[in-house]
């Protein structure tokens, strides 16, 4: 049985960010950006273990997961699983300053 995907409203304003900036060079790379995002969601609703944990020192973020976005893996899915779904928390670029910007969620 898959787990219902949530998207946190952080991980809404990341994805449309990544289409605009992909979009601006390569249309075509920001719907296959965004197909991939959709695929990966619906992976991990099927198998949400597959994705590693990360450890933060915020107890907020524990047994936070992240997963690469199929073809664009430099993009990073981060996300909890519940008991009864999947909640997505950010998309952010791999060299983003990751801790940085999850340690305030």
């Amino acid at each position: 049985m898959n787990k219902r995907v949530v998207r946190s409203g952080p991980a809404e304003v990341d994805l449309l960010e990544h289409l605009d900036y992909i979009g601006v060079d390569n249309p075509d790379a920001a719907l296959r950006f965004i197909e991939a995002v959709e695929q990966a969601f619906e992976r991990l609703s099927e198998m949400p273990e597959i994705g590693s944990v990360r450890h933060f020192n915020n107890p907020r973020l524990s047994g936070v997961r992240v997963w690469p976005v199929p073809k664009f893996t430099k993009y990073l899915i981060f996300y909890q699983v519940t008991a009864d779904s999947v909640r997505m928390l950010r998309i952010l670029h791999g060299a983003r300053d990751i801790p940085a910007l999850l340690e305030d969620y």
